[in-house]
């Protein structure tokens, strides 16, 4: 589809404030010290691993309430909170470390992270709809993820120096600046939503006979209506269980690759190394979003089936090589998750688009979660390198069920 040209200066716009904002979401130098902090400050692991789970509590919770929120107020406006609530959370961390002050952080981070999971792919995807553009949705989200991970990167490089300048309040108020800023670039992100009550309007995706005159869905409407989609579109709720299947258990995996790097024999210097080919990996799937919507669904299978080889392979050889194989299969777990998030939002005909996409999110969510208690009990039996094998092999599930054609 070809954009007009009137309107590609407003698909830039867009595209800049997405990747800007997506950067500096993630430029987070407190990412890798984090956990030396706890520590330095006394928290057991046992203490450690409860923080965790209140993180993960807080998204579960709140990931379906933020989306119906975004999908009645403003999707922008959440935006904006996003990184302002995870600034207060890590302000807590590093001027009051304690046990309270971390969760309270966690809980903060938490609720920010529910905020804008499903927000902002439903405006990014609605500002290209308005501007006949969607056929690019994918080149954008794709180079959006791998902006994080660029982010993610500035994070492991800054932190050190940050650190040996100023300890872990420098490391903080860097931490905090980069939300403050994340902040002021999501104001600058485009929206223009319709009426949400306009009755028969062609291409709003509203029923039939809604109440003209509102000035918007309620909360329960936009619950209604984004729970109502899912139910009644089988297409809809395919998509939906294909992002948690096809994200959850790569991006478990994605936080033990530094344990299976130091199980190589490589000296810890050299881990960090083999972590940023793992992030090279990753950052070349997001780019190839574009092609990978050539794809069909025996291709995306085929992708799924090569990822899951070649994670197998890589964590098997036990040598630092094997990172080459794990960059390869990350690269194809990025686009693979890329792609299912563009099939999700091309399914979606409703104006709940934000509470669907949050949905997608709750289901990846708990599935990550019940994937950690199962991987750590996996892992103490049979090892890192095996467990992270193992781990894998649903996907070749995920690949036959592409195959039969109902995904």
């Amino acid at each position: 589809m070809l954009v007009a040209p009137a309107r590609v200066p407003a698909t830039r716009r867009l595209a800049a404030t997405l990747y800007g904002y997506a950067f500096l979401t993630d430029l987070v130098l407190l990412y890798p010290l984090y956990v030396l902090l706890f520590a330095d400050t006394g928290l057991s692991v046992g203490q450690i691993s409860s923080l965790f789970v209140l993180w993960a509590a807080a998204g579960i919770v709140l990931e379906v309430p933020s989306g119906v929120w975004a999908d009645t107020v403003s999707r922008r406006l959440l935006l904006c909170l996003a990184p302002l609530l995870a600034a207060a959370g890590f302000a807590l961390w590093v001027l009051l470390p304690s046990y309270p002050a971390f969760a309270v952080g966690f809980l903060l981070w938490g609720a920010g992270g529910a905020l804008r999971s499903g927000a902002l792919e439903a405006l990014v995807f609605t500002e290209l709809e308005r501007l006949g553009a969607t056929d690019r949705y994918a080149r954008l989200i794709g180079r959006a993820r791998t902006a994080e991970v660029l982010g993610a990167v500035g994070s492991g490089v800054l932190a050190g120096p940050a650190y040996a300048l100023g300890g872990y309040l420098a490391v903080g108020a860097a931490s905090v600046a980069a939300c403050l800023l994340a902040a002021a670039v999501a104001a600058r992100f485009p929206e223009h939503r319709p009426p949400p009550f306009a009755p028969d309007r062609p291409g709003s995706g509203h029923e039939p006979g809604e109440r003209p005159g509102d000035d918007g869905p309620g909360w329960l409407d936009s619950l209604r209506l984004g729970l109502g989609e899912v139910r009644a579109d089988g297409r809809v709720r395919a998509a939906v269980l294909l992002v948690a299947a096809v994200t959850a258990i790569w991006g478990g995996l994605d936080e033990y690759t530094g344990l299976l790097a130091a199980d190589t024999g490589m000296a810890e210097v050299g881990v960090p190394l083999l972590l940023l080919l793992v992030w090279a990996g990753m950052t070349v799937g997001g780019l190839l979003a574009p092609l990978g919507e050539r794809l069909s669904h025996r291709g995306y299978a085929g992708l799924l089936v090569f990822a899951a080889a070649a994670t197998a392979a890589g964590t098997l050889l036990r040598h630092p090589a094997g990172f080459v194989l794990l960059a390869a299969a990350f690269a194809a777990f990025q686009l693979a998750t890329v792609l299912a998030d563009v099939r999700l939002q091309a399914r979606i005909a409703g104006s709940a688009r934000a509470t669907v996409t949050s949905l997608a999110g709750m289901a990846t969510d708990l599935t990550i979660v019940a994937f950690y208690a199962g991987y750590g009990l996996l892992a103490g039996a049979v090892g890192n390198a095996v467990a992270f094998a193992v781990a894998v092999l649903p996907y070749l599930l995920v690949a036959l069920w592409l195959l039969t054609g109902r995904a």
